[in-house]
């Protein structure tokens, strides 16, 4: 079988299908790995406590398990039904059904664990996407356009792009200075929104959106959905997503996606985001023909995550953070774009989110700052009503 280019369809329907939550993929391995952890007090419903069929991969939280879905679909070009049978569309217990692609998964996770336990001590440096790179038929013959064509352009978004220790005061400070400087977020304390959200789940088209934030890190998302609404919060400490496009009910966040919450949260009062890092490095990168300057932020039991500055202006224009897996560290891009000026601050209006299981755009038409908001909006949501 020749090689079969599909990642460009992928993605958009693997997080379209979201609702049926790529839950069965029930064949790979449980690893043993490093975990960052966030102190929380909520305790994270495993995979093989929610979906059926489980064998392997038993014992890692919802949210990580969907991540590994995400790697597979971004890692071979493959949505969903690619794997698992097409009445999993809509019908959850489906995805445990048997097919010969589940069963050559599983093959395939347990000589990866054997290599990179072999040759790497267990650290993930081989994944599904070192062979894969979006095919699901690996060449195994080089690629002489590769060796004699042009070099392609360096990624923006690569782990490795920041190498030097230069201290990132300078950006943060300019940055902080162009978003309405010091004094005035010192008082900028909370605020509610008012928009739209736009995301493979909604079928591209647009929703309402209600956003809650409040200082220094706490923050309710409200997608209005045709049915239920979808919920996602963070209350400082603890996270939770839960509507009628999840696998399961409720799902409490976990290691890298609680600490991708907090700093979600921190972004809107952003005074505290140097402090929250260990150590940095910093780099420089080309978005869409335009140098950046990378400031990376490394914290103990984490993946690194790039901060991407304008230049000229100083305003943030990316997030480039990486959940680690059982299977591997999976990508999460955030863009920030039209910024306008809101009782002197300089907020976002438009956020897209681009990761391994969709991507979604955050349009906001209205927002109050420093407005009173009741405890009970960062409380953990009510479950959604159950699926099928």
């Amino acid at each position: 079988m020749g090689k079969r280019p599909r990642i460009r369809k992928a993605i958009p329907c693997a997080a379209g299908i979201l609702i049926a939550g790529l839950a069965g993929l029930a064949g790979l391995a449980g690893l043993a790995y490093a975990r960052g952890q966030t102190p929380q007090t909520a305790r994270p419903q495993t995979a093989d406590e929610a979906f059926k069929d489980i064998r392997v991969l038993k014992g890692i939280p919802v949210d990580e398990f969907m991540d590994v879905m995400g790697m597979f679909s971004a890692s071979l070009g493959y949505c969903c039904t690619d794997c698992h049978v097409r009445e999993a569309v809509g019908n959850i217990a489906a995805f445990a059904v048997e097919t010969p692609k589940l069963r050559s998964a599983r093959r395939m996770i347990a000589l990866v664990n054997t290599i990179n336990t072999g040759a790497f001590g267990g650290a993930k440096r081989v994944t599904c996407f070192t062979c894969h790179h979006g095919s699901d038929m690996p060449e195994a013959a080089p690629d002489l356009r590769l060796q004699y064509g042009a070099p392609p352009e360096p990624d923006p978004n690569a782990v490795g792009i920041a190498t030097s220790s230069e201290s990132p005061e300078p950006l943060f400070n300019k940055y902080l200075q162009a978003i309405g400087g010091t004094q005035r977020l010192a008082n900028f304390t909370s605020f509610v929104a008012t928009g739209t959200y736009t995301g493979y789940e909604t079928g591209s088209a647009p929703v309402p959106l209600e956003i809650y934030a409040k200082a220094p890190n706490q923050r309710t998302t409200i997608v209005k959905m045709p049915d239920e609404d979808s919920v996602r919060v963070y209350d400082g400490v603890n996270g939770w997503i839960a509507g009628p496009e999840r696998t399961t009910p409720l799902t409490t966040l976990s290691g890298p996606n609680l600490f991708g919450a907090r700093l979600e949260a921190m972004m809107s009062f952003p005074t505290g985001i140097r402090q929250e890092f260990n150590r940095w490095r910093s780099g420089n990168a080309t978005i869409e023909d335009k140098e950046f300057a990378v400031a990376q932020g490394i914290k103990t039991g984490q993946l690194p995550v790039n901060f991407y500055f304008d230049k000229s202006t100083g305003l943030l224009k990316r997030v480039m953070r990486w959940n680690q897996t059982a299977v591997g560290p999976v990508p999460m891009q955030t863009d920030y774009e039209d910024y306008r000026d809101v009782a002197g601050i300089n907020l976002r209006f438009r956020t897209i989110v681009t990761w391994t299981d969709g991507k979604s755009t955050i349009e906001l038409t209205e927002v109050r700052p420093n407005v009173p908001i009741e405890a009970a909006k960062f409380a953990r949501p009510t479950p959604a009503r159950p699926r099928r």
